[in-house]
């Protein structure tokens, strides 16, 4: 968490001093303040690491994208991300997005691309804890508690990639090693890091807000995913 504060902090550190010293200052950037700034780059880092995300998803089920409506990962890739901060409506969808979308590609009955769908609710669902904006401004503001409950529904996806399985006692999406195979941290890591934005940028806007996040506890296995205003 420290160490993504101090990148943010960076980040907003070196926009400001190359706006005074160079050439490529921009008229816009009059309108922003350090929170918009490091809204921006969260947003940034966000939508890279849900690319690789789905990468790695793609590898690791690579049947899942015969399921689907396009057979072919690259404009799959761009469908998911060709504009940042766009919402996501498909047919392969059938109607649903973000949590809705998520639940879907979880539901045993479900015959369609698990991975497209999964993905397509999981960075619905993050765009939408931005306001689906993929820029920030002084006069936008961001809501802690929005943001907070998004991290915990990553939290709530990943146990439900481990423990949901078909009725072959398959995990229906895979996104970790199996019982016989060598450990794979990756997806932990790459959730963990949108886990780790996503809270640090909630306590970021708590601060400047003066709003106080509730939290929540609840069990893994019963825990239901927490509503994104």
């Amino acid at each position: 968490m420290k160490a993504l504060a101090w990148r943010y902090l960076c980040v907003v550190l070196l926009l400001w001093f190359a706006g005074c010293t160079t050439g490529n200052f921009h008229v816009k950037n009059l309108a922003k303040s350090d929170m918009s700034f490091v809204a921006d780059a969260a947003m940034v880092d966000i939508e890279e690491l849900l690319r690789e995300l789905t990468i790695k998803l793609y590898k690791r089920n690579p049947g899942q994208i015969k399921n689907g409506v396009e057979p072919d990962p690259n404009i799959k890739l761009g469908q998911l991300f060709a504009y940042p901060g766009r919402r996501l409506q498909f047919a392969e969808l059938q109607g649903k997005e973000e949590i809705e979308a998520m639940l879907l590609a979880l539901d045993p009955n479900f015959k369609g691309d698990r991975v497209f769908v999964v993905m397509a609710g999981l960075i619905g669902m993050l765009r939408r804890s931005y306001g689906y904006q993929d820029e920030y401004f002084i006069l936008d503001s961001l809501d802690g508690q929005t943001l907070y409950n998004s991290a915990r529904n990553i939290e709530i996806l990943m146990w439900r990639l481990k423990t949901y399985k078909g009725s072959d006692g398959k995990p229906l999406i895979l996104a970790n090693s199996l019982s016989d195979e060598a450990k794979n941290l990756s997806f932990e890591r790459l959730f963990g890091k949108l886990i780790g934005i996503q809270d640090l940028m909630a306590h970021m806007a708590e601060d400047k807000s003066n709003r106080r996040i509730t939290s929540v506890v609840q069990s893994a296995a019963t825990a239901v995913f927490l509503p994104i205003p």
